[in-house]
């Protein structure tokens, strides 16, 4: 089969963007031809086959003036269009995966995949179908449901983008003009939901009527990962530094976790500068930020700690933090909001705690501390048992090549 996949970002700056590389590489493995179209940026992972990426626009990074003259570029880019075109061309796909493309390869590219006949399949990684800012969110950090069956202005009278009106404003003009111009359910043959949490809440929304499937994201070759089913010397955040993810409520809730007990939190993100000064000012000897890491040096943080935290305060889906986890026998402590309930099983495959309860999670970590070693190697088995039955990658693949096969059947009839 040949297969098209297709990202704004082509290195592991978010979740989406590690899930477009691990599928690139298990279809590449699995004997299939695979192509991938991207934004060109200095981190990108070397796949050899970049001659068709787009430039990527740091938007934020520029002045007013470099701003106005490519502001239209978000919403369509020819040169973007072009780029495509040149590799369908050389190339002749049986289907295209997106997984992101808004502000970056912009709609312009999925308008070329659907003048070539090119069946599109759309993983949904947050809720940008239903939510223009794509995450359910008002400026303030909320959760906001407004937009999924309302209207999407509530963007705006949210200000659900930087808490800004000027710029929930673009947002939601960006997302208008997606949709008048390459209509999500009549052009996206298929949505995948990672989470049955995002399937129920793309059902509810009445404005449209998805394809949806729902597929759980995958840890790449899990039976030859380490695992360590032995209790570690610290607990471990990893990801992205921003407010939704509960990375202020982790912090604040230390103050009240016995002396002894670490944590490390690896990533970066807005927060960080703020993270680095609430160490040093609470005098917090007992959390070390270890700054951002790459896979091979996060891995060996996971498998040496003794349960990752996932905080969020957002409606999460399928957290890579808690797959890889698990992938290695680590139980995890998490908010009990959007997806992440029905992964993290309560003293099963860890603990879950009231999202925002300072005092709940607090509890559960120094309870966490003190489980003596069967305890402990009870969460590890079923954390791994987990992973095997729900995020191995043959799982995923058989589920991902049924999805393919039928719409490429579909399209030939």
């Amino acid at each position: 089969m040949k297969i098209l996949q297709i990202n704004n970002c082509h290195y592991r700056r978010g979740g989406a963007d590690v899930v477009y590389l691990n599928t690139y590489e298990l279809l590449r493995r699995k004997g299939h031809d695979v192509k991938c179209f991207s934004s060109i940026n200095k981190n990108n992972i070397n796949f050899g086959q970049n001659n068709f990426f787009t430039k990527d626009i740091k938007f934020f990074n520029i002045n007013l003036f470099q701003k106005f003259t490519i502001f239209f570029r978000f919403f369509y880019s020819i040169d973007n269009r072009n780029k495509i075109k040149s590799l369908l061309k050389l190339n002749h796909f049986d289907i295209a995966h997106v997984h992101t493309y808004k502000g970056t390869l912009t709609p312009s590219i999925l308008l070329e995949l659907k003048k070539h006949n090119i069946p599109i399949v759309f993983t949904a990684h947050d809720y940008g179908l239903m939510d223009p800012h794509n995450a359910l969110m008002n400026g303030r950090f909320e959760i906001s449901e407004n937009t999924i069956n309302k209207y999407p202005f509530y963007t705006v009278i949210d200000k659900a983008n930087r808490n800004s009106y000027l710029y929930s404003f673009i947002t939601f003009l960006e997302y208008k003009f997606n949709n008048i111009i390459f209509p999500f359910e009549k052009n996206f043959k298929k949505v995948i939901c990672v989470s049955k949490f995002s399937f129920n809440k793309h059902l509810e929304c009445n404005r449209f009527n998805f394809n949806l499937e729902h597929l759980y994201n995958f840890i790449p070759n899990l039976n030859k990962l380490k695992t360590n089913p032995i209790k570690g010397k610290y607990f471990l955040y990893s990801g992205r530094l921003s407010v939704e993810k509960g990375i202020m409520t982790l912090l604040n809730s230390w103050e009240n976790v016995e002396n002894d007990i670490i944590l490390k939190i690896a990533g970066d993100g807005p927060l960080r500068e703020e993270i680095i000064f609430f160490i040093k000012e609470k005098k917090m000897s007992n959390i070390q930020y270890v700054g951002f890491k790459q896979k091979n040096e996060l891995f060996d943080l996971i498998l040496n700690s003794s349960f990752q935290i996932v905080p969020s305060e957002c409606y999460e889906n399928n957290p890579l933090a808690i797959i890889e986890s698990y992938a290695m026998g680590k139980p995890v402590i998490a908010s009990n909001i959007g997806g992440i309930p029905e992964i993290v099983k309560d003293n099963q495959t860890g603990f879950l705690f009231e999202m925002k309860n300072l005092k709940n999670l607090s509890n559960i970590i120094n309870h966490s501390a003190k489980i003596n070693d069967k305890d402990y190697l009870h969460l590890s088995k079923n954390s791994r048992k987990f992973a095997q039955e729900n995020f191995s990658e043959d799982v995923h693949y058989l589920k991902l090549m049924t999805i393919y096969s039928n719409l490429i059947l579909e399209n030939e009839n």
